[in-house]
């Protein structure tokens, strides 16, 4: 599925990944491949990207989880995620 991770500023990330967990208002969620259309609000949190690599030019941007190399964590304020037909853009602070 392919996530696109913008800020106001710049692209923080773009491409393909296996899975992303989310920082929702209740909880946080997991959008794995052929996962139903959603729209939705994000807090304070990491998103998470579960892949098995990420290009060069975007892995400045995140934090790789201590004995997990294929997660990789973004911190951010809040946002918001629309994922359909496995795209997904979350735009966030």
């Amino acid at each position: 599925m392919n996530i696109k991770i913008l800020t106001p500023e710049y692209v923080v990330f773009e491409g393909e990944v296996d899975s992303v967990l989310l920082p929702g208002k209740n909880g946080e969620f997991h959008i794995m491949k052929n996962h139903a259309g959603i729209v939705s609000s994000l807090v304070g949190g990491n998103v998470k990207l579960f892949a098995n690599s990420i290009d060069e030019a975007f892995a400045k941007n995140f934090t790789k989880e201590a004995g997990k190399d294929s997660v990789f964590a973004y911190a951010i304020k809040s946002g918001v995620v629309e994922f359909n037909h496995d795209k997904g853009i979350i735009l966030c602070e």
